[in-house]
């Protein structure tokens, strides 16, 4: 009798617990650790003056009828040994509205912090323009505009089109060399490890926005971010949320086509001529209207390999960009930091 007794009190006791449980939302029960993609963001904590000094534009940005597109340097380099002797003069020529952001410590600082100044551009283009903003870069500058994106959801209204060339939005498996407790790294190269949390916390709970269009441009011979081979598994590509999303390689237009890590968004042809498509129509790039004689140019327009000052911008990159791929080498005067930085408290699902 006693034990019939236990026996139905331990069965009803499990079946209220089931459906107590059965009650709970899925989403409860798989809670992400990170914040929820439509809570506002924080206030920026950088000076505003810093921020202003840092945003150079050119062009009408209210008569032109050309998307208005905001470029975002990659790590090591200033926006000018970027984008002054080849996008910037492409633009230009073309009489599109630009501007160009320069982030603080060569591009080698805390990427949480560039965020912000990301998040400043994309506000104060947006209140220059009568139209929607693209934001295009290279390396972490065609990943890092996505942190803006993600924590601060006023911004994704005002950008019509992200464009990433080589961008690390997945970190890379290719700079071993930051060993927490062992090496020292700079910020940056730190934070893009693929096992970094601040990838993890940049990719949480969507990594698009409905609204956006992405278009996602890597080369199968990229030696920085890896992996690099297919769509499926390349860093560079973009799968979850509600955009709009291309993922293409440049050999997917030219077979042939040897442009690496860092021409990829400096010099080749392939890329550009993508970059132009998703900024000529609605939504992101397609491989179908790229017009194939790009594959036999050497370089893409704005670009002349004949003037010295552009091969000493180049150059003028050189000591940032090797101190990149080797730990305790410091040779643009940034702290070297022997963990990743912290996580800022709004990224969590507690907030701050």
């Amino acid at each position: 009798m006693r034990r019939s007794v236990l026996s139905t009190l331990l069965c009803t006791t499990a079946f209220v617990a089931a459906s107590v449980m059965s009650a709970v939302p899925a989403s409860a029960a798989t809670a992400s650790p990170y914040a929820p993609v439509d809570r506002p963001g924080p206030r920026l904590t950088v000076k505003a003056a810093t921020l202003k000094a840092a945003l150079q534009c050119s062009g009408n940005f209210k008569t032109s009828t050309l998307q208005p597109i905001l470029l975002n340097p990659a790590t090591g380099v200033t926006v000018r040994e970027n984008y002054s002797w080849n996008y910037e003069r492409a633009f230009t020529a073309q009489q599109r509205p630009w501007c160009a952001i320069d982030m603080p410590a060569h591009t080698l600082g805390d990427i949480q912090v560039s965020g912000e100044y990301l998040v400043y551009a994309i506000r104060t283009m947006r209140a220059m323009s009568t139209r929607d903003i693209a934001i295009m870069g290279h390396s972490q500058g065609g990943m890092s505009m996505r942190w803006a994106l993600r924590f601060w959801p006023d911004t994704r209204a005002m950008v019509d089109d992200v464009i990433g060339m080589a961008g690390s939005n997945h970190g890379t498996a290719g700079l071993p060399t930051c060993i927490e407790g062992v090496t020292t790294c700079l910020p940056a190269v730190w934070q893009q490890q693929a096992t970094a949390k601040f990838i993890a916390a940049l990719n949480s709970r969507a990594e698009t926005f409905k609204g956006i269009s992405y278009t996602q441009i890597y080369t199968r011979t990229d030696e920085v971010v890896t992996p690099s081979d297919t769509n499926a598994t390349a860093s560079s590509a973009l799968h979850t949320g509600q955009g709009a999303i291309t993922n293409v390689a440049t050999q997917d237009v030219c077979p042939l086509d040897v442009y690496e890590h860092l021409t990829v968004g400096t010099i080749d042809p392939t890329a550009y001529a993508l970059a132009m498509d998703a900024l000529d129509h609605k939504g992101p790039a397609k491989v179908s209207r790229i017009n194939r004689s790009v594959c036999l140019q050497l370089y893409h327009p704005g670009v002349d390999p004949l003037n010295l000052q552009n091969v000493l911008q180049v150059l003028s990159g050189a000591p940032g960009l090797a101190s990149v791929p080797l730990p305790f080498v410091n040779l643009v005067g940034v702290e070297q930091a022997s963990a990743e930085p912290k996580l800022r408290c709004y990224t969590s699902a507690k907030g701050c």
